[in-house]
């Protein structure tokens, strides 16, 4: 399968994400905090007359928020009809990956278990494959627990 992937930094790891899930890559300027949320929603930030929710997935991760000198982009991402940027540390490319998806191989820190699909592989590095879905489910639970 040749797909096309984004491949991107997450909690400094290395993440690959299925362009199909993907609007764009925005620099992030102002985001508004949102009272009594959890710690893996950022705020709401405004993006060409439209609201997004934006989720520090490093948080999700690590259980600790992304210091506001570091929030700098996110990828945006229309889930479930509502239009969310999901932070990330930095995006290295976007290719086309001939081999496709490979299993998961080795330990996975569990703090990854719910959000990584596959890995793929580029330049000889092995990149996570995410969904950018689960992460905001996997909030939404985090949310309630």
């Amino acid at each position: 399968m040749d797909q096309l992937y984004l491949l991107a930094t997450l909690a400094d790891t290395r993440i690959a994400v299925e362009t199909g899930e993907v609007e764009a890559v925005v620099r992030l300027t102002d985001i508004s905090p949102v009272p009594g949320m959890g710690i893996h929603v950022a705020g709401l930030s405004a993006l060409r007359s439209r609201v997004l929710t934006i989720i520090d997935v490093a948080a999700l991760i690590h259980g600790r928020a992304t210091p506001a000198e570091r929030r700098g982009l996110a990828i945006i991402a229309n889930i479930s009809g509502h239009s969310y940027g999901l932070m990330v540390d930095g995006v290295s490319d976007i290719c086309r990956v001939p081999e496709g998806e490979l299993p998961l191989r080795g330990q996975l820190d569990p703090a990854w278990a719910p959000y990584a699909r596959a890995l793929v592989e580029h330049d000889g590095h092995p990149w996570l494959l995410v969904s950018l879905a689960a992460f905001i489910e996997g909030g939404a639970l985090a949310q309630a627990a």
